[in-house]
C-alpha cells in the first residue's frame, strides 16, 4: 500500500489531494488560501492540518509532490517571423506548456517591445522564426537585439537550426541566458512541441519556482515538478485517450475558470468534420490549451468589464437589477473574497463565470470562412471542429461553488446564434466537485491507470 499526497498551489488557494493506492481512491481534500507573498508554506501548513482532521490521524505519505500557478504563474513571451505561423507556432507551445502567454512578438523587434518584456516581468522568451533552412536574418537580429538590451531572463531558441551557431555566439557575446531546442516548426505548417515544452519546464522547475518564492517549499515536500496548467492538460489528457485497458471519455473540452485566467483545453482530433470543407492554417495538436489572462473571477475581474459592450452591460444589469461594473470592480478590489451563503453574490458570481465561459470559448474554438469557388461554396476551417465533442468537464472554484454550474458551463455553446463558430453543439456537462484535476495529471506521473479510475469516479454527472 502506499500514500501519495498531491498539491495544487494555485493563485488564490493550496489545494491537497490525498490518495491510497490500494483504496483505489481519494482519502481526503483540503485547502487553504495560499501565502507565496509572505511563506508558501503557511498556507500549506494550514491545508495539511485541514487534511489530517478528515483522516482522523496524521499519516506518512510515500511521495508528496505539486505542481504551481502561484506568483502569476508561468508568464511567457513568444517571438517568432511571421504571425500566422512561427509566432503562432511559438505560442502553441508556450501555452502546451503550462505557460501563460502576456506577450506575443513578430519580425524585427524593437525597443518599444523589449521594453515591454522588462515591464512585465516575464519569467521566459520563447524565440522562433524560419524554418528548418529558412529565414535566419530575423532571428539572428532578435537575439541581438535581446542582447544589446542586457536582457537576462531566460531565453529559449526554438527557430532556424541552420543558424543554431550564430546565435550561441550571440548569447555567449552578450552573456544571455540562454537554451537551445528543436525547431517549433521545421516545416511551413508542422508544428513541433514536445523539444521546447521540456526544455520550458526544465527551466520552470530550476529556476522559476526559485524566483517566485516557491522553491522553499521543497524543504517540506519533494518536489514541485509541474505548473498547473500543464498538470491539467496531462489529466485531460489521459481522461479522453484512457490507458491500457481502461477507456476514456473521447473527444471532450475542459473549462477552469481561476482567479486570474480562463483556461479552456480541447481534446480532440483536429480534421475536418464535413466532406465541404478545407482545413486553413497551422495545424492543431490534439490536446490544446487557450489561456485568457484577462478573464478571471478576481485578479482579471476588470478584464472581464473590459471585454463587454456597453449595450451586453446594460442588458445584464437590467435583467438582475445589479450594477456588474461595480460588481467586478469589487471583486477586483478584493481578490480574497469567497462566498458561500450569499445568495445574490453567488447568482453574480454565476453571471461573470458565463461571462469567461463565453468569451474564452469564442476565442479558443475553430471558425468557418465561406468561400466562393466555380465549383460552388466552400469553407475554409481555421482552428478545431469542437461541434461535435462529447462531454465538457468543469473545475474551477466558482463552477464548484455555484448552485447551478451548467447555467455557466452552457455559455461554451455561446450567448448568441453564430454558425461560423465551430461550438459544442450538444455535449454532457460534469463536474470536477472535488477539485482534482491537476492532482491527477501529477498522479498520471507515476501512475496513470489509477489517476484514470479516480477521475472517472469522482466526475459527476449534472444535468
Amino acid at each position: 500500500m502506499s500514500r501519495y499526497l498531491m498539491i495544487d498551489f494555485g493563485s488564490t488557494f493550496t489545494k491537497l489531494v490525498a490518495v491510497d493506492t490500494e483504496k483505489e481512491d481519494i482519502i481526503a481534500t483540503a485547502s487553504s488560501f495560499t501565502t507565496v507573498a509572505t511563506d508558501i508554506t503557511i498556507g500549506y501548513e494550514k491545508a495539511l492540518a485541514k487534511l489530517y482532521e478528515q483522516i482522523g490521524e496524521k499519516v506518512t505519505f510515500d511521495k508528496i509532490i505539486s505542481c504551481s500557478s502561484a506568483a502569476g504563474g508561468l508568464k511567457m513571451c513568444a517571438i517568432g517571423l511571421i504571425p500566422e505561423l512561427t509566432v503562432e507556432a511559438a505560442k502553441r507551445v508556450c501555452l502546451g506548456a503550462g505557460a501563460k502567454v502576456d506577450l506575443v512578438l513578430s519580425n524585427h523587434i524593437n525597443k518599444r517591445e523589449i521594453q515591454e518584456i522588462i515591464d512585465k516581468n516575464i519569467d521566459i522568451i520563447l524565440l522562433a522564426g524560419g524554418t528548418d533552412g529558412g529565414n535566419s536574418e530575423c532571428v539572428i537580429y532578435n537575439a541581438t537585439a535581446l542582447g544589446k538590451a542586457g536582457i537576462k531572463i531566460p531565453v529559449i531558441y526554438a527557430g532556424n537550426k541552420s543558424c543554431e551557431d550564430d546565435i550561441k555566439d550571440i548569447f555567449d557575446e552578450y552573456g544571455i541566458n540562454g537554451f537551445f531546442c528543436e525547431n517549433v516548426m521545421p516545416k511551413i505548417n508542422v508544428l513541433n512541441i514536445p523539444s521546447a515544452r521540456d526544455k520550458i519546464r526544465d527551466i520552470f522547475l530550476k529556476n522559476i519556482i526559485e524566483a517566485k518564492g516557491i522553491k522553499k517549499i521543497e524543504k517540506v515536500i519533494d518536489k514541485v515538478i509541474l505548473p498547473t496548467p500543464e498538470s491539467v492538460l496531462k489529466a485531460s489528457t489521459l481522461l479522453s485517450k484512457g490507458y491500457m485497458d481502461e477507456k476514456g471519455l473521447g473527444e471532450i473540452v475542459v473549462v477552469d475558470i481561476g482567479g486570474a485566467t480562463t483556461d479552456m483545453y480541447s481534446l480532440c482530433s483536429a480534421g475536418a468534420k464535413r466532406m465541404d470543407v478545407v482545413i486553413k492554417g497551422l495545424e492543431e495538436p490534439y490536446s490544446k490549451r487557450t489561456v485568457e489572462g484577462d478573464l478571471g473571477m478576481r485578479y482579471s475581474a476588470l478584464g472581464v468589464l473590459k471585454s463587454l459592450t456597453r449595450e451586453e452591460l446594460e442588458m445584464i444589469d437590467k435583467q438582475y437589477n445589479i450594477s456588474l461594473e461595480d460588481e467586478l470592480m469589487y471583486r477586483a478590489e478584493h481578490v480574497d473574497i469567497v462566498y458561500e451563503d450569499n445568495e445574490k453574490a453567488k447568482m453574480i458570481e454565476q453571471i461573470i463565470g458565463g461571462i469567461c465561459v463565453d468569451k474564452a470559448m469564442g476565442r479558443h474554438v475553430g471558425k468557418m470562412e465561406e468561400v466562393f469557388t466555380p465549383m460552388g461554396l466552400i469553407y475554409n476551417q481555421i482552428g478545431k471542429d469542437l461541434t461535435r465533442i462529447e462531454h465538457v468537464i468543469a473545475t474551477g472554484g466558482v463552477l464548484v461553488r455555484i448552485d447551478n454550474p451548467i447555467n455557466v458551463l452552457e455559455k461554451v455553446k455561446g450567448t448568441k446564434p453564430n454558425l461560423l463558430e465551430l461550438r459544442p453543439e450538444n455535449p454532457s456537462y460534469l463536474l470536477d466537485k472535488d477539485y482534482i484535476l491537476a492532482s491527477m495529471g501529477l498522479l498520471s506521473e507515476f501512475e496513470p491507470l489509477l489517476a484514470l479510475k479516480i477521475m472517472k469516479k469522482h466526475l459527476v454527472k449534472i444535468d
